[in-house]
C-alpha cells in the first residue's frame, strides 16, 4: 500500500510524541511518498523547535540523521495544478502539493493535521485516520 506522509507525521515519530506507535502502526509496510517540499519542511520544524528552544541541535542532528534513514519516495507536483487546489479550497499551497501528490498517485495522506485532512477530504482524497 502507498501512503502520502505530511511533516506532521515525520516530526511525531521522530520528536517522540505520544502518537509515534500509532503511526508506525499505520504505516508500517507502507511505501512512503511525500511531495519534495516535505523534505525542506522537515528542516524548518526542526529550525523552529531550535529557535523556540525546543530541542539542541545535538538532538535535532540525530533526529535528522534519523529522518534520513526513513524510506520515503519523494515526487514532483504541479504547480499549477497545486495552485487550483490551493485556491478552490482556500488553503496554503503546501497543504495542496500534499493533496496533489495524493491524486497523482491514487493513494491516501496520511497527516494529524486536521486542515489537511478535513480539505483532502473536501476535495475527495482519501486518508488515514489517526486516531485523537
Amino acid at each position: 500500500m502507498k501512503l502520502i506522509v505530511d511533516t506532521s507525521v515525520i516530526i511525531a515519530v521522530l520528536a517522540n510524541e505520544p502518537k509515534k506507535k500509532k503511526l508506525i502502526k499505520l504505516t508500517k509496510g507502507a511505501e512512503l511518498l511525500a511531495p519534495k517540499s516535505v523534505h525542506w519542511e522537515i528542516g524548518n520544524a526542526f529550525s523552529a523547535m531550535l529557535k523556540r528552544k525546543r530541542i539542541e541541535i545535538s538532538k535535532a542532528i540525530k533526529a535528522i540523521q534519523l529522518y534520513d534513514s526513513i524510506s520515503i519516495t519523494f515526487v514532483d507536483v504541479e504547480l499549477e495544478e497545486s495552485l487550483l487546489i490551493a485556491d478552490k479550497l482556500n488553503i496554503y499551497a503546501y497543504d495542496a502539493y500534499l493533496i496533489a501528490c495524493s491524486l497523482k498517485n491514487h493513494c491516501p495522506i496520511i497527516s494529524l493535521d486536521n486542515g489537511l485532512i478535513q480539505a483532502a477530504k473536501n476535495f475527495g482524497v482519501k486518508t488515514v485516520e489517526v486516531e485523537q
